[in-house]
């Protein structure tokens, strides 16, 4: 648990400088990237019409699409080549100059998003661990905010659904939350203040209920009471206390509409690609 924490906490950190130009007609993207003392430099040329204009909505649509068919299986990024990496990153950069230089707006980033795919280390671990190891599973990864009624900023919690087998649900057998408040510093930079880590959300498998309380047998007080304190059982870890600065750091949101959100991290390293999904219950 805690290599998943030390993960957690790192995704995504983000202080990044960014040289965009605002493009001008759409119908090739080219990219240059250098990196320098940690900073990473894009400059995005992509040709962009009028964005209000039907042909360059369907040319948006088209560069999103062919991001989401580039990260088609990698396993979130897990498996993906060096040539793979490479052609998502021209992806990539072809959609971020349909925002560029764009103020964030809080009304689309609010909600949740579900990681489609990642070049960060610190998350791929986790997905690694669990390629490795047969008892383990990392199921779905969402970054939620809530931040439609804010102005300036408002809350994002990392969500990590994962499970032991046999002892729990699959794939969701348990829930990792760690909770920050963001604030806008930027047209497209939010600082993120960590505050919590919890462990929640507690769904045991049918073979760990049988062992409490077994099916041919009237359930007693005491295997009711068991039941019942698994199923509520929630650890916090606050990561913030007086007298100590509170983890945080910058994340770049390099593009964002109504259902992709794109981010970049620097020092970790990586890059993260959401869809827009249900809201989490």
């Amino acid at each position: 648990m805690d290599l998943t924490r030390r993960s957690l906490l790192s995704f995504p950190l983000a202080r990044i400088a960014i040289n965009e130009k605002k493009p001008a007609v759409a119908e090739s993207c080219s990219t240059t990237k250098r990196a320098s003392r940690g900073t990473f430099f894009i400059r995005a040329t992509a040709s962009i019409a009028t964005d209000t204009t039907p042909n360059t909505k369907f040319q948006r649509e088209t560069q999103k699409h062919n991001l989401l068919r580039a990260i088609q299986d990698t396993q979130r990024g897990l498996i993906a080549t060096s040539d793979q990496r490479s052609s998502i990153e021209e992806a990539l950069v072809c959609v971020e100059g349909y925002d560029a230089g764009s103020p964030i707006d809080l009304v689309k980033l609010d909600g949740t998003w579900r990681l489609q795919y990642t070049s960060a280390p610190d998350v791929l671990v986790l997905l690694d661990s669990a390629a490795r190891l047969p008892f383990f599973q990392v199921g779905q990864i969402y970054q939620k905010f809530e931040c439609r009624d804010h102005s300036n900023g408002g809350t994002m919690r990392n969500v990590v659904r994962w499970s032991i087998l046999s002892l729990l649900e699959e794939h969701e057998g348990a829930t990792l939350l760690v909770s920050a408040k963001f604030s806008v510093v930027s047209k497209r930079n939010i600082y993120l203040k960590f505050e919590e880590v919890a462990i929640q959300n507690i769904s045991i498998s049918e073979e760990l209920q049988a062992v409490i309380a077994p099916a041919v047998l009237p359930r007693t007080f005491l295997s009711m009471q068991i039941l019942q304190s698994i199923l509520g059982f929630r650890v916090e870890v606050p990561l913030r206390s007086s007298g100590r600065q509170s983890v945080g750091g910058l994340y770049y949101l390099s593009y964002l509409d109504g259902n992709m959100l794109l981010g970049r991290a620097v020092g970790g390293g990586g890059v993260f690609v959401f869809t827009k999904a249900q809201p989490l219950t």
